[in-house]
């Protein structure tokens, strides 16, 4: 299945149903009077967040969403049938952006099960029998119904990760992503092997996180060199970044500079979250040298620096109770039956 973390699409909702005019014709009733009945209301467009879904690749195909409208009143004081409302699926972590210059971020589901009415239906119009009054006893006039909105909007598709990592093309990041979680990112010996974002589920010491990893970033990224860093905004919800450094480059502190920069440039506060660095394919190189690479790392960062190999498993463990750590406990999950401390037992009397 093909990543697509962006789509423009177009949604309109129903218009109101007109108004009925209509009078009662009925054997030896005299002066019947009207019995037009109002239109139907038009259906909503209405986002929701779904579980399941990790991709925006549906909108790639389906770019034209329109709700159906009210139908019309009819004699008898009949109320026109309202028209279904549309329910469009969308990811977790979903934004919808207005079409201006500055994708003004319109809203954001961030929870599985959240809806929104992105767009109201228009009332159906009114028929000619509320216009009776003592004076008009024969009314002709009837509402058309209120119009449908229609707009163009941006979705944006920003992953849910506790977790994510960071680093130079073919730092390790694929590998260390397969050896502590289900996913099955591809691996290979050259740059950018890793051309979309991937998210797996890490099982440690009975807690469970989610971890996403992302393109490798090259300097200028922030102006488009290599692949970019468009999926940088897959690790904006991260609550700490890990950062892997190949311990195999010329300048492991020059590799770490390149990515903090690239980070820095693209703002949205990556730069602020909590950092853990690892040095990574520590099994290509010996104690002594490692040792010293750790320091210079050490410095240029002024974070602790774990050595680590995610091909041999060295230093793994140690990463994820980092991790761990820097996520903090589980938000606890309070029951419907449960209200709290302070919930008053309940009694008869």
């Amino acid at each position: 299945m093909h990543f697509l973390d962006q789509a423009k699409i177009f949604v309109r909702s129903g218009a109101g149903g007109p108004g009925a005019v209509s009078f009662r014709r009925e054997k030896f009733i005299e002066y019947g009077g009207p019995d037009g009945g109002n239109g139907g209301k038009g259906g909503d467009i209405i986002f929701e967040a779904v579980a399941g879904l990790n991709t925006l690749i549906d909108f790639r195909y389906t770019q034209h969403f329109r709700a159906p409208r009210g139908q019309g009143g009819s004699g008898s004081n009949r109320t026109g049938a309202g028209g279904d409302d549309l329910v469009i699926k969308v990811p977790i972590g979903t934004q919808i952006l207005a079409d201006d210059d500055e994708r003004t971020l319109l809203a954001d589901l961030t929870k599985e099960g959240e809806r929104i009415v992105f767009l109201r239906g228009g009332d159906g119009g009114r028929g000619n029998a509320s216009y009776k009054t003592s004076t008009n006893r024969a009314p002709r006039q009837h509402g058309t119904g209120w119009p449908y909105e229609e707009a163009w909007v941006w979705l944006r598709l920003k992953l849910l990760a506790d977790a994510g990592l960071v680093g130079l093309p073919n730092a390790g990041k694929s590998t260390f992503i397969n050896q502590v979680t289900n996913a099955q990112a591809k691996v290979g010996a050259y740059a950018f092997t890793t051309t979309r974002p991937q998210l797996g589920v890490v099982r440690h010491k009975q807690r469970e996180f989610v971890v996403a990893d992302i393109p490798g970033l090259i300097e200028g990224a922030a102006e488009g060199a290599g692949i970019g860093d468009r999926f940088l905004g897959h690790i904006e919800r991260c609550r700490v970044l890990l950062h892997l450094v190949d311990a195999n480059d010329e300048d492991v502190a020059e590799s770490y500079r390149i990515v903090r920069d690239e980070l820095e440039n693209y703002g949205a506060g990556l730069t602020d979250k909590q950092v853990i660095v690892a040095l990574n394919k520590i099994d290509t190189l010996d104690d002594e040298l490692v040792a010293a690479l750790s320091a210079e790392l050490e410095e240029a960062s002024g974070a602790e620096v774990i050595p680590l190999s995610g091909a041999a498993g060295t230093g793994v463990d140690w990463v994820l109770d980092k991790l761990l750590e820097a996520i903090g406990p589980e938000a606890s999950k309070v029951s419907d039956d449960d209200e709290g401390e302070d919930a008053i037992e309940w009694s008869p009397v």
